[in-house]
């Protein structure tokens, strides 16, 4: 009878600490997300100095024109203006990702992540179509001091913006074979975090670069 009591308190005991062990691992994983959204954070806040500092020289460069073309010569407003709508509306369908995510609903969240991949991919497929009609045309960053810190700062933007679909193309990829996991939520939050940065970001491009330069 003893022996029955000390086995039954053995087992009772160890299913205490394993339940113990799942609530740590629990905390542990809520941190570690927590840590990834604020280092997130961190660099963002990095991102807008380096955003600051080429939004600067553009402004300091942008009448050093060197004898060659004007902003209201090289830009087409209709042309960027589509492309601008474009990105908002890739913000837009990322939202409805993330609503499918607190929905706990995949096919949601593939379907609508994969629209703003798409709507990424034509942002940047049209700054790319722009630089290559710049450069052909001989208005290449080395016309002059303008066209230099044009080129860098709108560069720059379209880079983060490539760099967030590789991101978001692994995501689709572990969100399809793995479904909505703990890490994947926290990494697909992440990635709403710097999507919309990225779509502020444009929207001082548009208005600085190009709606000032057009007027």
């Amino acid at each position: 009878m003893t022996t029955h009591i000390l086995n039954h308190a053995a087992k009772a005991h160890a299913r205490g600490q394993e339940h113990g062990h799942e609530h740590e691992h629990g905390h542990d994983g809520h941190a570690h997300g927590s840590a990834k959204v604020l280092g997130l954070w961190v660099y963002l806040m990095s991102d807008c100095i380096l955003f600051g500092s080429l939004f600067a020289s553009y402004v300091v460069l942008s009448g050093a024109y060197a004898g060659g073309p004007t902003q209201k010569d090289l830009f087409e407003l209709p042309f960027v203006l589509a492309e601008t709508f474009v990105l908002l509306f890739s913000s837009i369908t990322y939202g409805y990702a993330m609503l499918a995510v607190h929905r706990r609903d995949k096919a949601g969240v593939l379907r609508w992540l994969g629209l703003t991949f798409v709507l990424g991919a034509v942002f940047v497929g049209m700054e790319l179509h722009e630089f290559h009609h710049l450069i052909a045309a001989g208005h290449g960053p080395s016309r002059s001091a303008f066209l230099s810190g044009f080129f860098a700062l709108v560069g720059t933007h379209g880079l983060h913006v490539a760099a967030g679909l590789v991101w978001m193309a692994v995501l689709l990829h572990q969100v399809a074979t793995r479904g909505l996991t703990p890490t994947s939520v926290t990494r697909l939050s992440c990635l709403s975090l710097f999507w919309h940065f990225l779509d502020l970001v444009w929207i001082c491009v548009f208005t600085i670069v190009y709606l000032f330069g057009a007027f």
